[in-house]
C-alpha cells in the first residue's frame, strides 16, 4: 500500500476536558475566521467578556458595543455548516465541516458564522457557550469555586478508601494502581508521567500524593474531552445527566424507542461509580463514559447476536459458512494437518467441511489435502472431533464434504465410520421427489449431510464407475503424485465408488456442471455443482444474471484455486453477489478477505447461515450483480459515519525501530456489490500518542444493504515494515445509530483489550439530502429532473398492455414519497440539522429557540390534530416563518403520502399480480409470439425487471407511508415533552401509527 502522509491542525499543549475549561479558554480569546454573507472571511480576536454576559470581536468597523453579542441573546450553536452562509457555493470545499460552527442569536435569528483552526478550538467555544447560554439570566459561578462536584466528591472518597492510613496523602505506587483499576487500558508510564507533571508544578516532589493532586490527575487523564463536549450537548446543567438528559439521549441520538425512566435509572445503577448520583438518579461523565464503552452501547445491534433470520427458507436461500482446508494450520504446500484446525472452524460457526480421503498406511483413510502435507490424521479421529463438536456453535445443519481420493475398500471402512460415529445425526432419508426446492436449516436443525457422488440409478454391484471433479487433482498432478491417467480424447476423469458410500449421500448429491440452459432443464433440486475459482469467476463476470438465477433453486460451491498454495483467500463477495452460497475459505489464513467471512456470518446469531437478499431470491426478479447504480426497488441508502477518536490503540505488530508514539489513520470501506464498493481516509492524528482524535466525517452510498459489508482498519502513517493495527468488520443491516464504540480486533479477528474507536453512525435514504450539500448542487437542488422508475417493453402485446396501466401509478408513488423527502430535507436544514437528524430533533430544536429568549413569540403545536399545525401569535421572525413555512408543507406531503398510499399500492400491486399470472403461461406465449435467441432474452429479462419495479416500488410506498406516520408519532412525542404542544392528549401511539400494509408475497 502506497504510504500517504497528511497533516493535521489539532493542538497538542492543552486539554479541554470540563466547562470551567472552556470558559478559561474563550475568557483569554482567540483568533477564528468571521464569514459575512458575500462568502467572503475575515480574520477577527474573539474574547468573552470577564462578567461572561457577552462576546466580542476586534477589529471591527462598528463600534465596540455592536461588535459583540450578548449571551442572554443566543438561540442556539450549531456545529458545522448548518446555516445558508456557510452551505454556499463558494464555501464548502475551503475548510472541513467539524471547524465550523455558527451562533443564532436576537429577535430575528441571526447567524454569525465563524471558522476556526481545529475541531477542538469549536469543541472550546460550543461547549462553553452551550453552558453560559443554558443558565440563562444567572451569572454562573467563575471556573474553580464554589461546592465540589459531584465528580470530585466521588474521586475524593476513592482517594480515601486508598488511604489507608487515614495521613491524607497515598504512595504514587497506589495511585496510579488506582487509576489504571478505574480506567483498564490506560499505560502506567502515562500516569506516572501525569503525577511527575502535577507534582513539579505544583512543588510538591516526593514518593506520596495529596488528595488534591490526586482529584487533578484523575481528571486530567481521564477525561474524554468529545464525550464530555456531548455530555454538555444533553445536560440541563452541564455537570450530568439527569434521568430527563438521559432518556432524551438514548431516544434522539441513539435511536432507542419506548425509553422509559426505569430503564435510565437502570443505566445509572448500573454505571454511575458515585453512590450519590445512583441514589439521585444522575449519570456524570464518568458513568457517561463507561455506559458509552459498554456493551450496552456497542455499534453492534444486539438482536443480531442471536438467530434473527427466518430459518424456514429452502436450504439454497441461504449464505453458508464454508471451510477449504479446515484441518491445515499453515499453507497448503508445507502445512501440517492438524485436528484442532477443524474444532477451531467449528467454534466459529462454520457449517461445510471438506474432507479428502486418501488411502492410509495401517489399511483406513486419512485426511489431508495433499499426500504432500507433513503429517496425516486418521479419518476415524476427525469423524469423531465432528460427533463432538459438530453443533456446539450452531443447531443448524452441517455439510461434510468428502473429496474421495482412497480405494473402494478404504471407502467402504470411512462408510461404516460415518454411520457408526454419527448415528442419528446423519441425514439418509431420499429426496422427495415431488418437491422443487431442499428443505430449511430449520428442518434440518442438529443433521449432518454428506455431500459426494452418488452411483448411477442402473448400477447394482458393489462399486461402480463415476466421473469426478477437478478439485483436489491439480495439486496432486503438480506435486508429481498424479497416478491415474486422464481419459484418452479428453472427457471427465473416471474414479471408482463404493455402493456403501454412495448411499450416505442424499440432499447434496455432487454433479459435474455442464451449462445453465442444461441445470435449468435437467437438474434436480437435490444435485448440486462445485466451481472452480477461475470458473465461477468467469461465470460472475460474463454471465451474472444466469448464476444468481441459477443459485435460487440450486446449491454451489465454489473452491479456491489450486495456485494459492499459500492458501491466500479468494474474496467471497465475488462470488456473495451471484448468489453462491458456499465460498470455502482457508480459515488458517488472516487478512481481509478472512474478516470480511468472519464478520459476515456474525449477523444471524453467528450460526453459520445469513438469509439472502429477497431480490436474489425471488421466482421472478431482476438483479444484476454488476450493477453500477441503485437497483430497481431497493431503497439506496446514505451512511453518515463520523469517526471520532481512538483509544488504547496498540503498536504495528511488525514494527521495526521506532518510538512509542504511533501516528495512526482511519479507512473505512464498503465491500459489497460493485456499485457500492468505496473507501475513504481519515487524516492522520500527529503524535497524539494512544488516544488519537480524528473527527472528520465521511460519507457512503449504499444501493444494496443487505449485502454490504463496513470495515474499519486502523493503519500506522509512521511505520517501519508494518502498518497494520487494528480492524473491526461488520455487515450493514447490523450497524446501530448513534454515538458508538467500535471493539478493535487484531489481523487474526482477536479483541484486542480495550482498544476502541468512537464513532457516530447515521443512516438515511438517498433521496433526501446528504449529496446536495456538495459544491455547485445545492443552488441546483430544486431544479433537478425528478427521475422516474418506469416498465421495460417485452415485445408481447398481451404481456405489455398489462405493465402500461403501470405508467400512471409508479409516477404518482414515486411523486408521493419525493415530495415528502424534499420537504423533510427542508424544514431539517432551517433547523439547523442534517438530512440524517429525527423528527424528534428538529421539534426540540425549534422549542429551544423559544425558551431562550425573553420575547418569545408564541409558537405552538396543536397535538389536538392528527396531523398537528404549528401556530405562531403574533408577529414572528423571519426565520422563524421560514421555519414554520417549511414544517406547513412537510406536514402537507405527509398528509397526502398516508392518504393515498393505499390506492395507489393497490394498483402497483395489481399490476404485479396481473403480471404474475403470465409467468407461467410464458414458454407457450413465447413459442406463438416466434421469440428465440437474444429477443427471447430481452423479453424474459423486461419481464423480471418490471415485475421487480413493480413489488420494489409498492415496498419503497409501503415504507415511505411507514416512516410519515412514524414522524407524526415523533411530533406528538417531542411536543408534549419540550412543552410547545397544546390540546395533547397521550400521544397516538407508535404502533396504531405505524400500522404496517400487508407484505407482498415472494
Amino acid at each position: 500500500k502506497k504510504k500517504t502522509v497528511s497533516f493535521s491542525t489539532m493542538p497538542n499543549d492543552r486539554k479541554i476536558n470540563s466547562t470551567a475549561a472552556c470558559i478559561s479558554f474563550m475568557l483569554e480569546g482567540c483568533e477564528l475566521k468571521k464569514v459575512r454573507s458575500n462568502s467572503r472571511m475575515y480574520s477577527r480576536f474573539f474574547v468573552l467578556d470577564a462578567d461572561m454576559r457577552s462576546m466580542r470581536w476586534e477589529p471591527s468597523k462598528k463600534d465596540s458595543e455592536k461588535a459583540k453579542i450578548e449571551i442572554k441573546s443566543v438561540k442556539e450553536v450549531r456545529v458545522g455548516k448548518k446555516t445558508p452562509v456557510l452551505r454556499s457555493n463558494g464555501l464548502s470545499d475551503q475548510f472541513p465541516d467539524e471547524c465550523a460552527f455558527s451562533i443564532i442569536y436576537g429577535d430575528n435569528y441571526e447567524s454569525l458564522d465563524l471558522v476556526a483552526s481545529s475541531a477542538d478550538v469549536v469543541s472550546a467555544w460550543v461547549m462553553g457557550l452551550r453552558y453560559l447560554v443554558s443558565y440563562g439570566k444567572h451569572t454562573p459561578e467563575a471556573p474553580g469555586t464554589g461546592h465540589p462536584s459531584l465528580r470530585t466528591s466521588w474521586i475524593s472518597s476513592v482517594f480515601d478508601l486508598a488511604d489507608l492510613e487515614k495521613s491524607g496523602r497515598i504512595p504514587v505506587s497506589r495511585a496510579v494502581q488506582l487509576i489504571k483499576a478505574l480506567n483498564p487500558g490506560m499505560k502506567t508510564s502515562t500516569i506516572e508521567l501525569k503525577f511527575k507533571e502535577l507534582q513539579k508544578a505544583s512543588e510538591r516532589p516526593g514518593t506520596e500524593v495529596a488528595c488534591d493532586l490526586f482529584v487533578e490527575a484523575y481528571c486530567e487523564l481521564c477525561t474524554r474531552p468529545e464525550i464530555f463536549f456531548l455530555l454538555v450537548q444533553f445536560s440541563s446543567n452541564k455537570e450530568y445527566l439527569g434521568l430527563k438528559d438521559l432518556l432524551m439521549f438514548l431516544e434522539v441520538e441513539q435511536g432507542m424507542e419506548g425509553v422509559t425512566e426505569e430503564k435510565c435509572l437502570e443505566i445509572i445503577g448500573k454505571y454511575e461509580p458515585s453512590k450519590e448520583g445512583r441514589e439521585k438518579g444522575y449519570l456524570a461523565i464518568d458513568g457517561f463514559t463507561r455506559y458509552l464503552l459498554s456493551a450496552d452501547c456497542s455499534i453492534f445491534d444486539p438482536q443480531h447476536r442471536k438467530v434473527c433470520q427466518d430459518m424456514a427458507q429452502p436450504l439454497s436461500h441461504y449464505y453458508i459458512s464454508s471451510a477449504h482446508s479446515a484441518c491445515l494450520l499453515e499453507d497448503n504446500f508445507w502445512g501440517r494437518s492438524d485436528i484442532s484446525g477443524y474444532i477451531s472452524a467449528l467454534g466459529l460457526g462454520c457449517r461445510s467441511i471438506e474432507l479428502v480421503l486418501w488411502d492410509g498406511p495401517e489399511g483406513e483413510p486419512v485426511v489431508y489435502t495433499s499426500p504432500s502435507a507433513a503429517s496425516c490424521v486418521p479419518f476415524r479421529a476427525v469423524v469423531g472431533l465432528i460427533d463432538q463438536h459438530a453443533f456446539t456453535a450452531s443447531a443448524y445443519p452441517l455439510i461434510l464434504c468428502l473429496v474421495v481420493r482412497c480405494s473402494a475398500p478404504q471407502q467402504r471402512l470411512a462408510a461404516q465410520c460415518l454411520r457408526k460415529t454419527l448415528g442419528e445425526k446423519l441425514y439418509l432419508e431420499p429426496p422427495n421427489p415431488t418437491a422443487s426446492y431442499l428443505p430449511s436449516p430449520e428442518q434440518l436443525k442438529g443433521r449432518i449431510l454428506i455431500k459426494g457422488k452418488k452411483l448411477p440409478p442402473g448400477c447394482e454391484d458393489s462399486e461402480g464407475e463415476v466421473s469426478d471433479e477437478e478439485e483436489g487433482w491439480e495439486l496432486a498432478r503438480r506435486l508429481g503424485q498424479e497416478e491415474r491417467e486422464a481419459p484418452e480424447g479428453g472427457g471427465p476423469r473416471r474414479v471408482r465408488l463404493s455402493r456403501e458410500l454412495s448411499e450416505l449421500v442424499s440432499l447434496c448429491q455432487a454433479v459435474p456442471f455442464q451449462d445453465f440452459e442444461s441445470s435449468q432443464r435437467g437438474q434436480r433440486y437435490w444435485e448440486m455443482c462445485s466451481f472452480s475459482e477461475v470458473e465461477a469467476g468467469r461465470f460472475a463476470n460474463e454471465c451474472p444474471a444466469e448464476l444468481v438465477s441459477y443459485n435460487k433453486r440450486f446449491l454451489s460451491r465454489v473452491y479456491p484455486s489450486p495456485m494459492r498454495i499459500d492458501a491466500s483467500n479468494m474474496n467471497p463477495q465475488d462470488f456473495w453477489k451471484c448468489g453462491c452460497q458456499m465460498v470455502a475459505m482457508n480459515y488458517q489464513t488472516p487478512g481481509l478477505m478472512m474478516d470480511l467471512n468472519a464478520g459476515w456470518f456474525r449477523q444471524n446469531g453467528a450460526c453459520g447461515y445469513v438469509l439472502r437478499p429477497a431480490i436474489m431470491r425471488e421466482e421472478v426478479s431482476y438483479f444484476s450483480a454488476n450493477a453500477k447504480d441503485s437497483l430497481p426497488g431497493v431503497p439506496a441508502q446514505l451512511l453518515h459515519l463520523k469517526v471520532i477518536s481512538g483509544q488504547n490503540l496498540p503498536k504495528p505488530k511488525g514494527s521495526g525501530a521506532k518510538g512509542e508514539v504511533v501516528e495512526p489513520y482511519v479507512c473505512a470501506e464498503i465491500h459489497g456489490i460493485p456499485a457500492d464498493c468505496a473507501e475513504h481516509r481519515t487524516k492522520t492524528a500527529l503524535q497524539s500518542g494512544d488516544n488519537p482524535v480524528f473527527d472528520e466525517s465521511l460519507e457512503f452510498q449504499i444501493n444494496l444493504p443487505e449485502l454490504a459489508v463496513l470495515r474499519f482498519v486502523v493503519l500506522d502513517d509512521d511505520y517501519i515494515g508494518d502498518e497494520f493495527i487494528a480492524q473491526y468488520t461488520i455487515p450493514f443491516e447490523c450497524l446501530q445509530p448513534g454515538y458508538r464504540h467500535v471493539p478493535l480486533q487484531s489481523l487474526a479477528g482477536e479483541p484486542l483489550p480495550h482498544a476502541t474507536l468512537f464513532v457516530h453512525v447515521a443512516i438515511t435514504d438517498r433521496r433526501g439530502g446528504g449529496k446536495g450539500h456538495r459544491r455547485g448542487l445545492a443552488g441546483r437542488r430544486g431544479r433537478r429532473v425528478r427521475e422516474y422508475t418506469s416498465t421495460k417493453a417485452t415485445g408481447i402485446k398481451a404481456i405489455d398492455e398489462v405493465f402500461r396501466t403501470a405508467t400512471q401509478p409508479l409516477r404518482e408513488a414515486t411523486d408521493l414519497r419525493e415530495n415528502v423527502q424534499n420537504a423533510l430535507v427542508s424544514f431539517k436544514e432551517l433547523c439547523g440539522l442534517t438530512p440524517a437528524a429525527n423528527m424528534k430533533q428538529c421539534i426540540l430544536t425549534v422549542a429551544t429557540w423559544l425558551l431562550h429568549s425573553d420575547s418569545a413569540p408564541s409558537v405552538t403545536l396543536n397535538l389536538a390534530e392528527k396531523y398537528p399545525p404549528m401556530e405562531a401569535q403574533g408577529p414572528i421572525p423571519d426565520l422563524l416563518r421560514k421555519v414554520l413555512t417549511a414544517y406547513e408543507t412537510m406536514i402537507q406531503t405527509s398528509r397526502t403520502l398516508i392518504e393515498s398510499a393505499d390506492a395507489v399500492y393497490g394498483k402497483l400491486i395489481q399490476a404485479q399480480q396481473a403480471g404474475m399470472d403470465f409467468h407461467k403461461e410464458l414458454p407457450r406465449i413465447e413459442a406463438k409470439e416466434g421469440l428465440r435467441g437474444r429477443k427471447l432474452q430481452k423479453a424474459l429479462e423486461s419481464f423480471a425487471w418490471n415485475i421487480t419495479v413493480l413489488k420494489g416500488q409498492a415496498d419503497l410506498l409501503k415504507h415511505a407511508k411507514a416512516e410519515a406516520l412514524d414522524n407524526l408519532w415523533q411530533i406528538h412525542n417531542a411536543g408534549q415533552s419540550c412543552g410547545i404542544g397544546r390540546n395533547g392528549s397521550a400521544s397516538p401511539e407508535p404502533s396504531r401509527l405505524r400500522a404496517p400494509l400487508e407484505p407482498i408475497p415472494e
